[in-house]
């Protein structure tokens, strides 16, 4: 694969990265297809699984090779990595507050956001696609970081870190199109709605690629950015919603996932990268 892959440009592995990590998530929207709801033990141990990969993605992937580099470029390394990180943080921060969406499990009233009359379904949809930004920003990021020839930022974990991204992107599309059937959709538009929500990613990898390929001293800042975006998301949505349910071996499942997401994308990132 990293042959194959080491043939085209880092703005297009970013590409056909990001367009894998949206795949998977159509891959995880199409159980709709064959189920009409999910056992709550089972979505919450694979959003605790996706939770464990994300916080490994963010050191392993990220912030490590962002302090790294910051280093090689003569910057002062931990203040690079805390500005990029915070950064992160603050941007999701913002965009939670402003664009209208609705966390699994809620009533429309408890939406966040600025409020609005959209439907449920779109809001559903929207809680998902927010957090999809910081993935797709963080794979283009990875990507576009192997043109400078840095030892930190191999092809191979660039590589490692789609793969780990795609993984937790299934439960996601199913977190997303099988709430949307139980609402009374059809199969196919609940499948649309699912998919739909990983849209951003390409757009967002392709976007992270090229910046950083544009002006090499925002790499490390860019890196520790999409680091902190993704634990924003993490701690604020992903967690919280493994947790949710009255019996505590739900709570169980769900840290039994998450840490076997974090073993298997640390696995991923040292074996390739």
């Amino acid at each position: 694969m990293i042959n194959w892959m080491s043939q085209f440009s880092p703005v297009q592995q970013a590409l056909i990265g990001t367009l894998f990590t949206w795949g998977v998530t159509a891959l995880g929207a199409g159980l709709v297809f064959f189920f009409k709801k999910i056992n709550k033990k089972v979505l919450n141990g694979m959003l605790g699984f996706a939770a464990g990969v994300m916080i490994a993605a963010s050191f392993w992937s990220l912030l490590a090779p962002s302090i790294e580099m910051a280093e090689d470029l003569g910057q002062t390394a931990w203040l690079t990595a805390t500005i990029g990180f915070l950064g992160g943080g603050l941007f999701l921060f913002i965009v939670d507050k402003v664009l209208p969406h609705l966390h699994m499990g809620l009533d429309t009233s408890q939406a966040e956001g600025v409020k609005t009359s959209w439907q449920r379904s779109i809001l559903l949809v929207l809680a998902i696609t927010i957090h999809n930004i910081p993935e797709g920003l963080a794979v283009g990021i990875a990507f576009g970081a192997v043109a400078y020839g840095i030892p930190s930022a191999s092809l191979g974990g660039a590589i490692a870190l789609a793969l780990g991204i795609g993984l937790q992107n299934f439960p996601e599309g199913a977190a997303v199109s099988i709430p949307l059937r139980r609402e009374g959709f059809s199969r196919r538009k609940a499948f649309l709605y699912g998919q739909a929500s990983g849209i951003v990613e390409p757009i967002a990898g392709v976007i992270g690629a090229f910046a950083v390929m544009s002006i090499r001293p925002l790499l490390p800042y860019a890196l520790a950015f999409a680091a902190g975006a993704m634990i924003y998301v993490v701690v604020e949505e992903l967690i919280p919603e493994a947790q949710q349910g009255d019996e505590i071996t739900r709570t169980d499942i769900a840290t039994i996932g998450c840490m076997l997401g974090f073993a298997l994308m640390m696995i991923l990132d040292v074996a390739l990268g």
